[in-house]
């Protein structure tokens, strides 16, 4: 097969098939008219008489400059939008000043560009051509067509330091709490007005700038603890306020996140705007001006191209931008057209450029990969975001605090740590006597050491800062390896507690907030909150959580706001740089201990009682690696992944059978032929039926469900409903069942009998869906050869030989390959012959496609 030949005509109406279906999916229809023009394409169930088609002019799609392809009429038969179709074998940006002279023309403000491989909608007045991976509908484009964007008014709005006041209290300035200076503070904290800081006004005034240049990307890098979510919503407000924006998506890439960003803009912003989590209003989010969502929940099965239009945000931000748009995630921020802002809290000192050329697929590597992408996603190659505020400039003027460091390192994980590491003697198979190191990764992995886990509870519960209001232990975070290390810490300082502190807890000092907890979100919630395990018994009138400290594993990193923490420990190895500045920055933020003082004499008393140092207690010389050791340019390798030859396996007669062997001739007596469809067979769809019942009666399952919490509710169904006697459910049984010709996913599952998926993709499907995500993560400039790169792509992760021939570099073993032939590699773009695989890797699961 090869899709390099063809004649131009035939790549011409191929495309042009093509656009015809996407525009039936998207809900137009073609004029049906025997007697009237065939490219004109209407709203559905609109009456467009001959007069309105003689009003266009005659041969209006015969402009003085050519022909115009496709015109799309409005309700009222006014042109919308113009469509130029190029040949497959053509760049359709190459028709992008053409087509803005048919759109002038016809008085239409959009135009869109394809080959019907890839597609381009641009807005006349806002902005370049955006990558689009389906036509906007008829509603959806008249809905942005009412949208008219104003970037000098944007850029001429006012915003002062109470820029967001004015949204909580309009009329704050002529209360008389506010007018008196004695009691303004008092005033400011029960009405929980927020005012922005100078820099953050900084930030949003840097915006205004960028917008009146004509820029429509902004990232803020902005430390840990300086209020990204406040500054958002600045942003929010400014852009929703000057109506250049209808609707605003906020990204998050944890659950935590979304429900503490939805509580902050209803806090923030209620008064003039609605804000709703996507999850919890699937069906009437459109009603709201801000929607937070987590990037997982619409990357998983496309959902965001399946719920949403490329038109539906005119402003979307990205919390945490490199990990949320990290990876194919990126696809989810760009699918849609209009305004980005990244927010980050790495700084530009973790994106160092390479020295050497390296292809090395570390962690450490990739994420170096990732950090640069986020800032070249955001037009910033340089290094140079559209504002930056950093650690530094937050301790300097008195808003943030840097760590106070212990690192303390056991006799173990001295040696551990060390260039030899800890070297044991052990026994082979043969009985010799061999020699094994084990290093700092190795820590809970593969090397166990009771003692030295407790060596580090007791050090850390030894030193660690007491409540200055209460003397008990100060709140804290743990940070373990793994979950089952976490229940081992846990458990070790609740021992210990019992010791130091009798009575006053009830093994509820340490708690494990990790995903195989249950309610571990709500967990995450309530220790902000201060009432994890409930209340305090050391004071009645200070509000503070019973549970002293939480054992996580990676829950209450990224963007986790609980400013009253005195302690962390890291009782693990970091590699990641972006990881340790998110952890290091859980106990930044200052705290003012009044606020949770219930009394309001005894709050006057301790006014002044303010958080100004944390401790941070390192135990794998983590500061130390990322202060001194860590070399951003070091070329990193890593062996080739092994790989194991497909075994078919014969089951073998019993032995001993004895019984009775015929060899008289035989011969098929009768033979009927059933197609069966896509309901399949009956015994199939009621094995998979019981097990969706099944499944849906678990009341701990549902719950998880409903959290969202997909990694415990894997881990739950296989451990308590697969291979069980009664059903003996597992993976292939239910893929047979389902008629699939891929793997399943145990997530997949879940997500289909609990209705968050009408259906299992095909194959075919899910691999059109990951080139789509590729499109819009790479915006290749070679758009005449998409079809070209489009069957690479596929053949790449389909067929097993491919990839081997490709990673081994034996590319002319593809002279015989009779899937994809080395003219079809020819016909790639010679960048795009090395990029494709290492996106693959990087993005796409070969899990589901292999056999």
């Amino acid at each position: 097969m090869t899709v390099t030949g063809g004649t131009l005509r035939d790549k011409e109406a191929a495309a042009r098939i093509k656009i015809n279906r996407l525009l039936e999916e998207a809900g137009w229809r073609f004029f049906d008219d025997a007697n009237g023009p065939a490219n004109i394409v209407l709203e559905p169930n609109t009456k467009v008489t001959e007069t309105q088609i003689n009003d266009l002019g005659e041969d209006f799609e015969a402009t003085k400059n050519g022909f115009i392809d496709f015109l799309l009429l409005d309700s009222n038969g006014r042109p919308l939008i113009v469509l130029e179709a190029k040949s497959e074998s053509k760049n359709p940006l190459s028709a992008k000043e053409q087509a803005r002279r048919y759109a002038r023309e016809q008085d239409a403000r959009f135009v869109i560009l394809s080959n019907g491989n890839i597609h381009y909608l641009w807005d006349l007045k806002q902005g370049n051509p955006s990558v689009i991976t389906k036509f906007p509908g008829p509603g959806e484009i008249k809905d942005h067509h009412a949208f008219q964007p104003d970037a000098g008014r944007l850029a001429s709005e006012p915003v002062a330091s109470d820029f967001i006041a004015l949204t909580q209290l309009p009329n704050y300035a002529s209360e008389a709490g506010w007018k008196n200076e004695d009691e303004r503070p008092a005033f400011v904290d029960k009405n929980n007005l927020r005012f922005l800081r100078d820099y953050q006004k900084r930030a949003v005034h840097a915006v205004q700038r960028a917008v009146k240049k004509g820029d429509v990307r902004f990232l803020f890098e902005m430390a840990t603890g300086t209020g990204k979510t406040l500054t958002s919503a600045a942003i929010i407000k400014l852009f929703l306020k000057t109506r250049n924006a209808r609707r605003v998506l906020f990204l998050v890439d944890r659950i935590e996140l979304e429900i503490q960003a939805d509580k902050a803009f209803k806090a923030l912003l209620k008064k003039d705007f609605t804000c709703v989590i996507y999850k919890e209003q699937k069906d009437d989010w459109r009603k709201a001006d801000i929607v937070v969502a987590t990037v997982q929940s619409l990357l998983f099965n496309d959902k965001f191209r399946r719920a949403f239009a490329p038109t539906d945000f005119d402003l979307v931000i990205s919390d945490e931008a490199h990990r949320s748009i990290g990876g194919n995630a990126r696809a989810v921020f760009e699918y849609f057209v209009g305004y980005k802002l990244g927010l980050t809290a790495t700084p530009k000192d973790y994106v160092k450029q390479s020295k050497k050329a390296s292809t090395a697929r570390d962690p450490r590597e990739t994420e170096r990969r990732i950090l640069l992408d986020t800032y070249r996603t955001f037009g910033c190659e340089s290094g140079d975001p559209t504002f930056r505020y950093s650690l530094l400039d937050g301790v300097r003027d008195g808003f943030l605090i840097n760590p106070y460091v212990v690192d303390a390192r056991t006799e173990i994980t001295t040696q551990l740590l060390s260039d030899e590491g800890f070297t044991v003697e052990v026994t082979d198979e043969d009985g010799n006597e061999v020699k094994e190191a084990f290093g700092g990764r190795d820590f809970e992995k593969k090397f166990f050491a009771e003692a030295t886990n407790e060596v580090f509870c007791g050090t850390f519960l030894q030193h660690g800062l007491r409540d200055p209001v209460t003397g008990e232990f100060g709140k804290s975070l743990v940070f373990a390896v793994s979950q089952n290390h976490a229940a081992k810490l846990a458990q070790t300082l609740n021992e210990m507690a019992d010791q130091l502190w009798p009575g006053k807890y009830q093994s509820d000092f340490a708690m494990q907030v990790t995903s195989e907890v249950m309610n571990a979100q709500a967990m995450t919630v309530q220790f902000a909150n201060n009432n994890l395990g409930g209340r305090s018994r050391f004071n009645e009138h200070y509000r503070t959580s019973r549970a002293r400290v939480c054992v996580t594993v990676g829950m209450m990193t990224t963007g986790y706001d609980c400013p009253d923490i005195l302690n962390l420990a890291l009782m693990r190895p970091i590699f990641s740089p972006s990881d340790f500045v998110q952890m290091k920055g859980r106990g930044t933020r200052r705290h003012r201990f009044a606020e949770e003082m219930r009394d309001p004499a005894l709050k006057v008393q301790i006014a002044d009682l303010q958080k100004t140092e944390f401790r941070l207690f390192d135990f794998f010389a983590n500061c130390e690696f990322f202060e001194e050791k860590f070399d951003y340019d070091e070329e990193l390798t890593l062996p080739q992944p092994s790989t194991q030859p497909f075994i078919n396996k014969v089951e073998a007669p019993r032995p001993g059978f004895k019984g009775f062997e015929t060899f008289q001739p035989d011969a098929i007596a009768t033979q009927n032929e059933q197609q069966i469809g896509l309901e399949g067979m009956r015994i199939d769809r009621e094995f998979f039926q019981k097990f969706e019942d099944t499944v849906r009666q678990d009341a701990a399952l549902t719950a998880m469900v409903e959290q969202q919490n997909w990694e415990a509710a894997v881990r739950r169904v296989v451990e308590t409903v697969f291979d069980k006697p009664d059903d003996f459910f597992s993976l292939d049984k239910l893929r047979r069942a389902a008629g699939l010709d891929r793997r399943l996913t145990v997530r997949e599952l879940i997500e289909k009998a609990f209705g968050h998926i009408p259906r299992f993709k095909s194959k075919d499907e899910l691999i059109d869906d990951e080139f789509q995500k590729f499109l819009l993560d790479q915006k290749p400039e070679q758009a005449d050869r998409i079809a070209q790169m489009r069957y690479y792509f596929e053949a790449y992760i389909k067929d097993a030989n491919v990839r081997r021939i490709i990673d081994d570099g034996r590319v002319a073993d593809l002279n015989v390959n009779p899937i994809f032939g080395m003219k079809d590699l020819k016909a790639v773009p010679k960048e795009w012959v090395r990029r494709i695989p290492e996106y693959i890797k990087d993005y796409v699961s070969l899990n589901p496609f292999l056999p």
